[in-house]
């Protein structure tokens, strides 16, 4: 790598570690181009080295949420295990998935739950600490690790909505809760993309430097936000993703029948 491209990792490591903290994300969403764009790695490499990566910086910032309270412990127990199952077989389906078509429904969901977010949808039943069926939440890590291995990022678009909208957890704890569970679900992913040879370990060590003091200012902003406004910025974030990887993905599809 070129010092040019050092300093681009840091820094883009830097700006996914914030978003990570912020919004409860691995931070794939900006490593993933980074690697592809800027680093010059190629497209399953932008795929597999933002995994490893994600550990740290979801490890940052689910220590700080945790210290605030916002960390449901039980949910991790119950979503780990299903993630790791979820996270091993998207990685492995990396071979034969078109990702872009799966991409594009991935789009469409994450924006009719950013809206979702923003008018403050509440379940029709109310979240009590300690009574959510455990089965909701393992469902909610089985998705969301398969989304981490087959797309390459912590899964945390999926996990977020699913624990404010669908069990009503609130949404600090839903950030907190999200980040911790992210530390499970990428391990596997990372094994089997690394073996796979998809992983640039040079390049995740520059992005590494950057994600996990981003991943610490991220949280501090979320939790020191009032709820109203921090529901406003992570319904904001979702819609933005939304809408870049629905217009980016249909191009690729149609690009590729052309």
């Amino acid at each position: 790598m070129t010092p040019v491209q050092i300093a681009l990792a840091i820094l883009s490591g830097l700006v996914a570690g914030v978003l990570s903290g912020l919004f409860g994300v691995g931070g794939g969403i900006v490593t993933t181009p980074a690697v592809n764009v800027l680093l010059g790695g190629t497209a399953i490499q932008a795929i597999g080295t933002p995994l490893p990566v994600t550990f740290p910086s979801a490890l940052a910032g689910a220590l700080a949420y945790g210290r605030a309270g916002h960390v449901s412990l039980r949910a991790l127990r119950w979503a780990a295990a299903p993630g790791i199952v979820g996270a091993v077989v998207g990685a492995w389906l990396t071979r034969y998935v078109n990702a872009h078509l799966l991409l594009v429904f991935t789009s469409i969901l994450i924006g009719w739950t950013a809206q979702q977010v923003v008018r403050g949808r509440t379940p029709t039943v109310p979240w009590v600490k300690g009574r959510t069926p455990g089965w909701k939440h393992a469902i909610i890590g089985l998705v969301a690790g398969f989304v981490s291995g087959l797309l390459g990022v912590g899964g945390g678009i999926v996990m977020v909505p699913a624990f404010v909208l669908l069990i009503g957890m609130p949404l600090k704890r839903a950030l907190g809760t999200s980040l911790v569970i992210i530390t499970a679900i990428v391990i596997p992913g990372t094994v089997v993309h690394s073996l796979l040879g998809h992983v640039d370990w040079t390049m995740a060590l520059f992005l590494t430097l950057g994600v996990i003091p981003g991943a610490r200012i991220g949280a501090r902003i979320a939790l020191r936000a009032p709820d109203r406004s921090l529901r406003a910025a992570v319904g904001g974030f979702l819609m933005t993703i939304a809408v870049l990887y629905g217009v980016r993905e249909m191009a690729a599809l149609l690009g590729g029948r052309g």
